[in-house]
């Protein structure tokens, strides 16, 4: 299978500059870094991908036993890098693609250098020690509603991901984007989000790593942010003034400036 084709890889800006690869979150595609990747094209090789089963990607392609977990789709961002033969690339994750993009360094040492977590969360549930931010009984709830009504779950939900109750344009474009994908398809990947634990694999982690902190955000909340930062040596913290999930594009301008004054 052609893994471009199957991932709706695209690549912009210098042939010869060093490799940016952009990674969407759940529910969402490509299109959500279009305000933060062009800004790199100058400077950099920029890459953007769809995972299977949202945006341009082949669904023909989705197989329900390999994206069971994130695993699944680090093997996506691994056989991309391959088939670009990407060298000492940064990866810039959003959400759930931080973990992702830990996955896919540590199975494959050398094609990346440097990892940009916007967003991350190791784990969404609240453990021992540990602050998710959800009760299990929070996720099996969240699970059943988007299983039960995806769209009216999509409405719901999608806003208050955003944040930014005063730009409702925001909220709207997140929902529209939820609702693009297939429900069946985005039921498996929430679970494989929601219900992995990725703490393990922060400490092994030994590229030099920006964790970038929104306030007031519903899905990975500050105390997210500091374990991953306290978790991964010698990582970068900072904490925006940007607020929901998505600063990619409720504030573009201030996600780049920090993207690009840590690469």
């Amino acid at each position: 299978m052609n893994v471009l084709a199957r991932n709706n890889v695209r690549v912009a800006g210098r042939p010869d500059g060093p490799p940016i690869l952009f990674a969407h979150g759940f529910g969402c595609d490509q299109n959500m870094w279009r305000f933060v990747a062009p800004a790199f094209e100058a400077d950099h090789r920029v890459i953007l991908f769809d995972y299977v089963g949202g945006g341009g990607s082949d669904l023909g392609a989705y197989d329900a036993d390999r994206y069971a977990s994130l695993d699944g789709y680090a093997s996506d961002v691994v056989e991309i890098a391959e088939a670009l033969e990407l060298k000492d690339a940064i990866f810039v994750g959003h959400s759930v693609s931080s973990m992702i993009g830990v996955l896919a360094a540590k199975r494959a040492p050398g094609r990346f250098a440097k990892l940009v977590m916007v967003g991350p969360s190791p784990r969404y549930i609240d453990d021992e020690g540990y602050t998710g931010g959800f009760t299990r009984a929070d996720i099996d709830e969240l699970l059943e509603s988007m299983g039960a009504n995806f769209l009216g779950w999509s409405s719901a939900m999608a806003p208050a991901i955003m944040g930014n109750a005063d730009r409702p344009e925001l909220g709207e474009e997140l929902t529209e984007s939820f609702c693009r994908t297939d429900p069946e398809i985005a039921a498996r990947f929430a679970r494989a989000t929601f219900l992995s634990d990725n703490r393990a694999d922060l400490s092994a982690v030994s590229l030099p790593t920006l964790v970038l902190q929104c306030s007031d955000d519903v899905i990975a909340p500050e105390a997210v942010g500091h374990y991953v930062h306290e978790s991964i040596r010698g990582s970068v913290f900072v904490q925006l003034a940007a607020t929901g999930h998505c600063p990619n594009l409720s504030a573009p301008s201030e996600t780049t400036e920090a993207i690009r004054a840590f690469v």
